[in-house]
C-alpha cells in the first residue's frame, strides 16, 4: 500500500510517497509566489496551492505500476492562515498568512478589551499577529464587502483537503492555532465565535488527525489519475505533523525544528497551559495535547547573516572556522521578525552587542547560532516550569543538517539530540497519518514507534553545558533591557 503526504509550506508544497512500511518512494517540491502587498503584509493565492497540488500528486504517482495500492492522501500545512470562500466556493480573497503582521491594532482589542484571561478560558491561548481570529476581525473592519460574501471560513491545509474530499473540514491541531478553538474540550469556541461576528456553520467540522473526512471526488480522482476509493485524511498543522514525522507523541517527548521560523514542541497526554500563556497550549494530532514555543526567526536568520550580509551561501565553510563555543563575547537577538514565544512582542527587532576590535567575523556567525538556541530555550524554560521533565529532543527541518548547530543546541538546551533518518517532518508526518487513517496501523503512537527511526545523537557535554549555562544567564537580560527602544525604531 502507498499513502501520500502534502507538507503545504510558504514556500512550496512538498509531495512525499511513502510505501505502508515507512520507506519514502519518492519526494517532489512544486513552488508558488508569495506576495507582500504592504510592509508586513504577507498573502498567497489558494488557487495556486491546488495547482502544485494538482500537477505534483500527477509526477508523484506516475511512476506507480498500480495506481489501485495508493489508500490515503493526508496533509501537514502552514497553520494560522485566513482562507474564505462565498457560497459558490470560490475565493474571496488572497490568503492572509501565519507571518503576516497586520493584526495588530486587533490584537491589542482582544488581548486588552476582551482581556487575556477570558481569551485563556475559551481558548487555552492568547491573542497574537499571526492567529486567524485576528485576521477576521482585520477583514470585518477594512474589508466589510468581503467579510459579507464569506460563507466558509478554513485553514489552508483544509482547502487542499476540501478541494480533493468535497468535505469542508479541520483537524483539532490546526484549529488551535485560530482562536476559536476550545483547545481542552476540542470544540468550537461559541464565545469566539461570537466575538469575531462569524456562525458556527461558517467553520468547518472537526475531526482528529488521524481520521478519514471522506473519499476523493470522482471528479478529483479523474483529474489526479487515482483510484476512487483513495481516502482523505484530516492531516494536522505543520509543527504537529513535523512532531508526528519525528516520533514526538505521547508523554514528555520533546522536537526543536530549525526551519525558517523555529518551534520547540513537547507532547503531552494531559492539557496544560502556562499561567502567562508564553507558550502556545494546542491539540496534538495523536489525539493528546501539546505545548509549543515558537521564534519567527530561526533557520532564516542564519540565512540572512550568510547570505545578504556576509553575501556567501557556503553555510558549512563558514562554520568551518567557529571554535570558541561557550565562550563567545558577541550575543545576538534572533528577533528580526519580532517574536512570538515567550515574548509576544511584534516589536521586537534583532540586535548584536557586545562586539570589540577583536571580534572575528566567526564570532559573529557562532552569536546568531546560539543567539536561535538562546531563544528556543527561553521556551524551554516555561515548560519546565510547569513540571515537565524532558531528557531528550529530535531535531529537524534546514538548520538541522548544520552538525555544529546541533552540537549548540544539545549544550544550551541540555539535552540530548536525537537525528531522525527521515528529513521529511510534516510531509513524513502526514503520510503516517493517512496510513494511520486507512487502518494501516492502530494508533499514530504505534506508526512513530515502528517508522520512526533515530540514527545518531548529539549529547550535552559537561564542560560545555557549564559555560553555555553562564551566557545564557547573560542573553536573557539582553530582550528586556531593550524593549522600551523597540517602538522607537
Amino acid at each position: 500500500m502507498y499513502y501520500i503526504g502534502l507538507d503545504l509550506g510558504t514556500s512550496a508544497l512538498k509531495l512525499l510517497l511513502m510505501s505502508g512500511q515507512g520507506e519514502i518512494c519518492k519526494i517532489i517540491s512544486k513552488e508558488y509566489p508569495i506576495s507582500f502587498p504592504k510592509p508586513g503584509w504577507s498573502e498567497q493565492n489558494p488557487v495556486d496551492w491546488w495547482n502544485a497540488a494538482v500537477d505534483g500528486i500527477r509526477e508523484l504517482v506516475r511512476d506507480v505500476v498500480d495506481k489501485n495500492q495508493i489508500k490515503g492522501i493526508s496533509f501537514g500545512g502552514q497553520m494560522h492562515g485566513l482562507v474564505v470562500l462565498d457560497k459558490d466556493d470560490h475565493v474571496i480573497r488572497p490568503a492572509i498568512l501565519w507571518n503576516d503582521g497586520r493584526t495588530a491594532e486587533e490584537c491589542k482589542y482582544l488581548n486588552e478589551v476582551v482581556g487575556t484571561e477570558k481569551l485563556s478560558q475559551y481558548t487555552a491561548n492568547i491573542a497574537f499577529a499571526g492567529f486567524t481570529a485576528p485576521k477576521i476581525l482585520w477583514m470585518q473592519k477594512h474589508e466589510p464587502e468581503n467579510f459579507r460574501k464569506i460563507h466558509k471560513i478554513m485553514l489552508p491545509k483544509d482547502y487542499l483537503a476540501y478541494r480533493l474530499s468535497g468535505v469542508f473540514c479541520t483537524d483539532v491541531s490546526d484549529a488551535s492555532g485560530m482562536l476559536l478553538f476550545d483547545v481542552e474540550h476540542k470544540c468550537w469556541s461559541e464565545e469566539m465565535l461570537n466575538i469575531c461576528g462569524i456562525k458556527r456553520e461558517q467553520v468547518a467540522d472537526i475531526y482528529e488527525s488521524y481520521e478519514a473526512v471522506g473519499t476523493i471526488t470522482p471528479e478529483a480522482a479523474g483529474e489526479l489519475g487515482l483510484p476512487q476509493n483513495v481516502k482523505i485524511i484530516a492531516g494536522a498543522g505543520d509543527n504537529a505533523a513535523a512532531a508526528i514525522g519525528t516520533g514526538t507523541v505521547g508523554d514528555g517527548r520533546c522536537n526543536v525544528s530549525l526551519g525558517t521560523s523555529g518551534t520547540i514542541f513537547i507532547s503531552s497526554k494531559n492539557f496544560g497551559v502556562d499561567e502567562n500563556n508564553a507558550l502556545h497550549s494546542f491539540a496534538h494530532a495523536d489525539g493528546h495535547f501539546h505545548l509549543m514555543g515558537c521564534m519567527l526567526s530561526a533557520a532564516s536568520c542564519n540565512k540572512w547573516w550568510m547570505e545578504d550580509i556576509i553575501g556567501t551561501k557556503e553555510y558549512g565553510k563558514e562554520q568551518e572556522s567557529v571554535q570558541n563555543l561557550g565562550e563567545n563575547h558577541v550575543f545576538f537577538l534572533p528577533y528580526l521578525m519580532g517574536e512570538r514565544s515567550p515574548h509576544n512582542d511584534p516589536d521586537a527587532r534583532g540586535a548584536f552587542i557586545g562586539m570589540s576590535m577583536d571580534t572575528k567575523r566567526s564570532d559573529m556567525t557562532l552569536a546568531v547560532l546560539e543567539g536561535v538556541a538562546f531563544a528556543m530555550r527561553d521556551s524551554l524554560e516555561v515548560a519546565k516550569s510547569l513540571g515537565i521533565d524532558i531528557k531528550r529532543t529530535t531535531i529537524c527541518g534546514g538548520g538541522a543538517k548544520s552538525l555544529l548547530w546541533r552540537k549548540i543546541m544539545a549544550n544550551v538546551l541540555n539535552l540530548e539530540v536525537d537525528i531522525i533518518e527521515s528529513e521529511e517532518g510534516p510531509g513524513y508526518g502526514g503520510a503516517i497519518l493517512a496510513a494511520v487513517g486507512c487502518g494501516e496501523y492502530d494508533s499514530v503512537e504505534e506508526a512513530a514507534k515502528k517508522l520512526v527511526k533515530v540514527v545518531d545523537t548529539v549529547k550535552p557535554d559537561s564542560e560545555l553545558v557549564k559555560k553555555y549555562e553562564k551566557r545564557y544567564k547573560i542573553f536573557r537580560q539582553i530582550y528586556p533591557n531593550l524593549k522600551f527602544l523597540y517602538p522607537m525604531l
